[in-house]
């Protein structure tokens, strides 16, 4: 399957409906690799393990720069970093899987140069656990 037509989106407090945020250039891997726990005892004679919590480390999601109106996605995502506010995300895919999730954002713009396009990085602080919505 191919990334094209994934969509992101967000909404504040407890509205109803997600918000797209247009302009959405590239999607993070999105899962969690749980820590690897030693449980062996002193008569084991090899190491045991159980599975710990996951990390799902750094979402980062990539947008075109676009700061030409006050609801664009860069100001959205700027205030919500400038408040510390903790909003909930919805990926949907183009198959229709959806990837929900709460996080703070961190926004940085990507530098440029002769024919390159400027970019935004929106860098996901999880505030839940990642929920995966499959298709009906």
């Amino acid at each position: 399957m191919l990334a094209n037509g994934a969509e992101l989106g967000v909404k504040k407090g407890e509205s109803a409906e997600y918000t797209d945020l247009p302009g959405l250039q590239e999607i993070p891997e999105v899962g969690n690799t749980p820590e690897k726990v030693d449980i062996t005892v002193l008569k084991d004679k090899v190491k045991k393990y159980d599975v710990g919590i996951g990390d799902a480390g750094e979402l980062v999601y990539k947008f075109l720069y676009d700061n030409s109106k006050a609801d664009c996605p860069y100001r959205i995502l700027r205030a919500m970093e400038a408040a510390g506010e903790v909003g909930s995300f919805c990926e949907t895919d183009a198959d229709g899987t959806k990837i929900q999730f709460d996080a703070k954002v961190s926004v940085k713009r990507t530098g440029g140069g002769v024919n390159g396009v400027i970019q935004f990085d929106v860098t996901m602080a999880l505030q839940s656990e990642i929920t995966f919505v499959d298709p009906a």
